[in-house]
């Protein structure tokens, strides 16, 4: 469904389809969270495409001045890209600082706590971003374990 948003927003833009446009916005359209312009360009590489960085770089920021995809920045100094639903609907991000894993999760009392915000404060939010930094279950398990088999004047 997003693809062929994404098609139709392109045409009315005017923009033509090309090759590498169109294998980038197929791998974005099978992404659940965002991935980096690398990562985009190894899975368009990954189904068989031969495109160039530079092409997936010049095909991710025209989907991104086309609002079809938004451009994230969770704190590792490296943009990420998601495809932004035509209907609002979003997700927003938890980074672990020690693996740089980053998962996406949804929470209804965040929306509502954010349309409170902008109630209570007279402003019109049109769109948000949240992501959380922190440290992810598997990193927890290991500094946990680590730290259980240190020898106890280490501790």
């Amino acid at each position: 469904m997003w693809a062929q948003h994404a098609a139709a927003s392109l045409a009315t833009g005017g923009y033509r389809a090309g090759r590498a446009r169109r294998a980038v916005v197929d791998v974005l359209a099978g992404m659940e969270c965002c991935r980096s312009a690398a990562q985009i360009a190894d899975q368009v590489r990954a189904d068989g495409h031969r495109v160039g960085i530079a092409s997936v770089y010049r095909a991710l920021e025209v989907l991104t001045v086309r609002g079809l995809v938004a451009r994230l920045d969770v704190g590792d100094g490296t943009a990420r890209f998601e495809r932004a639903q035509p209907d609002g609907e979003h997700h927003h991000h938890l980074v672990c600082a020690r693996c740089g894993r980053v998962s996406s999760f949804e929470d209804p009392a965040l929306e509502r706590a954010i349309d409170g915000v902008a109630d209570r404060l007279d402003y019109r939010v049109d769109a948000h971003d949240v992501v959380l930094r922190g440290t992810c279950p598997d990193c927890l398990r290991r500094a946990t374990r680590s730290r259980d088999l240190a020898p106890a004047a280490a501790r």
